[in-house]
């Protein structure tokens, strides 16, 4: 009977035992599921870093100075001394129209003259007269008046000659290149200019610059231009020009870029990169992987790892981006964990697990 006893209390004992071994396996094995389940991300510490504040734009390249050669004086196109491409210098003639106007100019101004001196001569007899008792002052006065008058029409027919003269032999009044040429010798220009001259040396570069950079652009500061016609090589160029007004629709502003041109390697019409140096402040840095932007808005966000092993949802001010890495103006402070990868299940408030 004992024996029996003791073997009942056996079975007792192994039974309780195995049923708190499997208590406890099932609660292992759910905390281990659960575990399983977390989100895995990977994360980075924010830092401090000085950071150059550079800008880059795109832009246009337009000729310094352009002149477009035309003619007021109807006349056809006798010939033509340059084309498009040619490099001319100030003053260098460029055209020569026919001259059939300023011949019959001169005719003219001749006829004058000599009307001039016949009236001359009546001005000084009515003159004699008068001292010899043989006329009267009107009649002088009224010889002097016509007088006069003819010589200012000789005046203004010699400016009108002088001006007929100037556009019979057209010349550049800068140093450049002809870009454009519109008619041929024997044409009679009309509305178009006959040649269209732009001064490639220096050239300016037109930036569109946001407007919340408009305290820190000056005058005479220098920047750095660069074209992909050109990788690798960039340009020394020096802010020459601020326009002083806003455009509402784009809020930039236009800055006109001087930069030298000595190798005739960069012309009008082509597309630059102008980058702005304003400095170097220190500030936190993430990687780009951490910045989130929010679909259907411009809102960027980051989640970072908070002590008690869940994720924070944090918005952020981006600033600028250094390679692969951008700066961050707000939101984010140095010593705070960001996560980089494993954002897609991450909500406010989730509870993570960090990848091995």
């Amino acid at each position: 009977m004992k024996k029996s006893f003791n073997y009942l209390m056996a079975f007792a004992i192994a039974a309780s035992m195995f049923a708190s071994c499997s208590k406890k396996d099932e609660s292992n094995s759910s905390a281990q599921a659960e575990k399983e389940d977390l989100p895995l991300v990977e994360v980075e510490t924010a830092n401090n870093e000085t950071v150059d504040q550079t800008s880059e734009y795109t832009a246009t390249v337009e000729a310094y100075k352009t002149n477009n050669i035309m003619s007021n004086n109807g006349c056809r196109i006798k010939r033509m001394l340059v084309d498009v491409g040619s490099h001319v210098s100030a003053g260098q003639r460029v055209v020569i129209l026919d001259d059939v106007n300023v011949a019959t100019q001169h005719a003219a101004i001749d006829q004058q003259r000599i009307q001039l001196a016949n009236a001359k001569r009546d001005l000084e007899r009515a003159k004699q007269l008068v001292k010899v008792g043989g006329g009267t002052q009107q009649n002088v006065d009224q010889l002097q008046a016509a007088y006069d008058s003819q010589v200012r029409a000789i005046q203004s027919s010699s400016r009108t000659l002088s001006t007929m003269s100037e556009n019979t032999v057209l010349t550049s009044p800068i140093s450049g290149v002809v870009t454009e040429r519109n008619y041929q010798a024997g044409d009679l220009p009309s509305g178009l200019p006959i040649l269209v001259i732009e001064q490639q040396n220096p050239l300016k570069v037109v930036v569109a610059v946001n407007e919340t950079e408009m305290a820190s652009v000056k005058n005479g500061m220098p920047v750095t231009v660069a074209f992909d016609t050109y990788p690798g090589e960039t340009f020394n160029g020096r802010v020459s020009l601020i326009h002083p007004s806003v455009d509402v629709n784009t809020r930039t502003f236009q800055v006109e870029v001087t930069i030298e041109n000595r190798a005739n390697k960069v012309h009008s019409g082509m597309f630059a990169r102008v980058t702005f140096n304003f400095g170097r402040n220190t500030g936190v840095v993430i990687s780009d992987l951490a910045v989130q932007k929010q679909t259907g808005s411009g809102v960027r966000y980051v989640y970072t790892l908070e002590s008690n092993g869940t994720v924070k949802y944090r918005e952020v001010e981006v600033g600028r981006r250094i390679g692969n890495r951008y700066e961050i103006k707000s939101g984010v402070s140095a010593g705070m964990r960001v996560v980089t990868k494993g954002q897609t299940r991450l909500t406010n408030g989730t509870k993570v697990q960090l990848a091995k």
